[in-house]
């Protein structure tokens, strides 16, 4: 009776630590955002002339090199910067990229990618396939959505680096 009494008491210890990480994986950094909040002018400008802002915490260091040592290729379009523009975004994003941020979730970012691979797109990151192995093929595809990169389709705070799953509200 003392063994089961034991036992069941465990599993509640253990059901109640195991809610409290699930939690604070979408509270961390403070608050309720996700990823700390970051800033820098010519990121804004140069980056979110073309596209949303990807939070530097969701790529490590290695891959925002790679990415800006692309810009003439930048997935399919020429994005080159004159080298100061360059080097200052690339120095930001570096500094708050995901191996270095200090954030809990970057840190499962970071952790989820092998150290010999360099993924340039957050949607290759083991870490992005694993929360969003539920959403469907033709989700991803409908009109409002169109692929894994728009993010702000669904994280309206992602910009800033909020993904708390309780801002989700995924477009129908």
């Amino acid at each position: 009776m003392l063994i089961r009494k034991t036992l069941q008491l465990g599993t509640l210890i253990g059901a109640i630590f195991a809610t409290g990480y699930l939690l604070a994986d979408d509270h961390e950094g403070g608050g309720n955002r996700s990823l700390p909040i970051v800033s820098n002018q010519k990121w804004q400008a140069e980056c979110a002339s073309c596209h949303m802002l990807y939070h530097p915490g969701l790529l490590p260091e290695r891959s925002w090199r790679k990415l800006m040592g692309g810009l003439d290729k930048h997935f399919g379009e020429n994005a080159s910067l004159d080298k100061a523009t360059q080097q200052e975004i690339l120095q930001f994003l570096a500094t708050n990229s995901a191996d270095h941020s200090g954030s809990r979730r970057s840190a499962k970012i970071a952790s989820s990618i092998p150290a010999k691979s360099v993924p340039i797109r957050v949607t290759e990151t083991a870490y992005f396939q694993g929360k969003h192995d539920e959403i469907s093929p033709a989700t991803w595809k409908s009109q409002k959505i169109g692929s894994q990169s728009n993010c702000i389709a669904c994280h309206s705070g992602a910009e800033k680096g909020n993904f708390s799953e309780d801002n989700v509200r995924i477009p129908r």
